[in-house]
């Protein structure tokens, strides 16, 4: 593995199309994801793992049966295992997740919105 120092926000910048994952960085079997979106995404959840949210540019939504998160630039959260959420955002927003390889973005819900080719950038 290359040691290097990645900067987010020049990552984010080379980003031209919406809703494709980006990877930018691992450790261990983590993967550090971008993408940058304007969607209302589905109802989902991870059952065998824990979903980190952090938004790097913009805003977005984060829905809970339950309740909502309103989320800004430079603020994340952690979704708990097993716990069905839906990411919405109405404005472009450029997200970082971090998450163990091979974690699917709809989780077990699949269908179109279901992103299984990452590009290094």
């Amino acid at each position: 593995m290359e040691i290097r120092v990645v900067n987010i926000e020049k990552k984010a910048g080379l980003i031209k199309e919406l809703h494709k994952y980006k990877l930018i960085a691992e450790l261990n079997d983590y993967q550090f994801k971008l993408i940058r979106a304007k969607r209302e995404f589905v109802w989902h959840s991870h059952e065998e793992t824990d979903e980190m949210f952090f938004v790097v540019e913009g805003r977005m939504r984060l829905a809970f049966r339950d309740k909502i998160f309103d989320l800004k630039k430079g603020e994340l959260i952690v979704v708990p295992k097993g716990v069905e959420h839906k990411p919405v955002f109405d404005t472009e927003c450029t997200l970082m997740l971090v998450e163990p390889r091979g974690t699917l973005n709809t989780g077990k819900t699949g269908g179109p919105l279901t992103d299984t080719e990452l590009e290094w950038i």
